[in-house]
């Protein structure tokens, strides 16, 4: 038991030595854990030691993770054990990038690049999967085709293109580490932060210097609660690499996960400060200023974010601060907003549900803003905000049969949402039932807040306002 502790408490705090010892006791009493095989390839890997090698891929091979045995194999140029499972669709696409990989690591420039292109034809390709690709074709002469796999938007691809060296060399370390980051990458679910955390300290020692694997770790610490391990090992990626957005994007998500929306707040403050701060951090602070009630100040950080080049024809940036404006007191500025974010749009549900909602619940347009909660609720029918939102535009128009079943269903879909509970309620008291309405508002009262918490309690008390007349 100590072991096992000891083992978890190593790799989340970086010591491998004590992760080996602990390793090496629970190998001896034979209860040792699959994934401690693939820090016992690592370091066989790094002492160049086939037969420690042989001896981590034959455990591995008869364990939950077999599926890595022939792609490390091929790295290391031993024959690859039989594997006794096959672990599915996710397991083969790694399989597939690690192969076009270990082509042109392999100097097989003309096989590794026709295998590249048809996987990001059939997948559209991961970015981590196209920087690897890029690096390794560097390193072999090909600088144009490395930089056209590079195009694109994705801030990372565009920084490694703007650096591109000479590329990584192509040896077992490189194909390795990538492998195990991409998977630690991919392991965001609960209960699998174990897993993730051996993969990326693997693959830190196979390449210290590969911060996609920082990226990794840090994500699987913080969602382990090891807060203070995941902002070091953030703090350890330089200002330069290509992968420094991508961790000051992390550092403000650790920061909410923990409930930390102050600390959060002042960090992406902090990066929005910045001379010559890109869209997507002036984004991240927009949303956090419009997540913390500072309406007035996100509408400008997304004016902002609309002034810069190539923003103006993102229709989530119109939905967003149109929705600041509007929760800001300033509907007159929201309007033209939410309307460019719907013609930029048409066949996004969230924004013609927000558009359509706001003007129901305020009596304009009301047969136009109706026909958009119409056509939002036939392209996502099992939004239960968007249900909601159609059976008060029923409700408002006097249609009670047609809006209770929307908002009865919403309800059934969201138990916890204050306002879906609220508009039952409310529902349910214009229909005379008034205990079943009560129940309603009192279900809405457990997560409301502010004027919503004094609202509902003056419904329980007295029932709407309205009904006072």
């Amino acid at each position: 038991m100590i072991a096992v502790r000891a083992l978890r408490q190593a790799l989340a705090s970086g010591d491998l030595p004590l992760a080996r010892r602990a390793g090496a006791v629970l190998r001896a009493a034979d209860v040792a854990p699959p994934d401690l095989d693939i820090l016992a390839f690592s370091d066989a890997v790094v002492a160049r030691d086939a037969a420690g090698q042989r001896m981590a891929l034959t455990r591995l091979a008869s364990s939950p993770l077999g599926f890595l045995g022939p792609l490390l194999a091929g790295w290391v140029d031993l024959p690859a054990p039989p594997v006794e499972v096959d672990g599915g669709a996710i397991p083969r696409r790694y399989a597939a990038e690690n192969a076009a990989l270990r082509l042109l690591a392999a100097g097989r420039v003309g096989e590794g690049v026709a295998a590249t292109r048809t996987l990001l034809t059939a997948t559209g390709g991961d970015a981590d999967f196209r920087l690897n690709a890029a690096q390794l074709l560097a390193r072999a002469g090909q600088r144009d085709t490395a930089r056209a796999l590079l195009a694109g938007d994705d801030p990372v691809l565009q920084r490694a293109a703007a650096t591109l060296g000479r590329g990584s060399r192509g040896d077992a370390r490189f194909g390795v580490s990538r492998l195990f980051a991409r998977m630690a990458g991919d392991l965001s679910a609960e209960g699998t932060e174990s897993l993730a955390i051996m993969l990326a300290r693997s693959a830190l020692l196979l390449d210290p210097n590969y911060s996609r694997a920082r990226i990794a770790l840090a994500d699987a610490l913080a969602r382990d609660d090891a807060i203070a391990e995941a902002k070091a090992t953030l703090a350890a990626i330089p200002a330069g690499d290509p992968f420094a957005g991508s961790a000051a994007a992390l550092g403000i998500v650790i920061l909410q996960r923990a409930g930390d929306l102050p600390g959060a707040l002042a960090l992406a403050r902090a990066q929005a400060s910045r001379p010559g701060a890109p869209a997507a951090t002036l984004r991240r602070y927009a949303d956090l200023q419009l997540e913390t009630g500072a309406a007035a100040a996100a509408a400008q950080t997304y004016a902002r974010v609309l002034a810069q080049p190539g923003q103006d024809a993102d229709w989530t940036l119109y939905l967003q601060r149109g929705a600041a404006l509007d929760q800001s007191g300033d509907w007159a500025g929201a309007l033209p907003m939410l309307r460019r974010a719907v013609e930029l749009a048409p066949q996004e549900p969230v924004a013609l549900n927000y558009l359509g909602y706001a003007q129901v619940d305020r009596g304009e347009n009301v047969t136009e803003a109706t026909r958009m909660l119409e056509r939002a609720h036939a392209l996502a029918p099992r939004d239960p905000a968007i249900a909601d939102s159609l059976g008060w535009a029923r409700y408002r128009a006097g249609n009670l049969a047609a809006a209770l079943p929307l908002i009865e269903g919403a309800v059934r879909q969201a138990p916890d949402d204050v306002e879906i509970n609220e508009h039952l309620g409310d529902l349910y008291w214009a229909a005379g039932r008034r205990v079943e309405a009560r129940y309603a508002w009192q279900a809405a009262s457990v997560a409301a807040g502010g004027v919503d918490a004094q609202r509902l309690a003056g419904k329980l008390a007295n029932g709407p306002a309205s009904s006072h007349r």
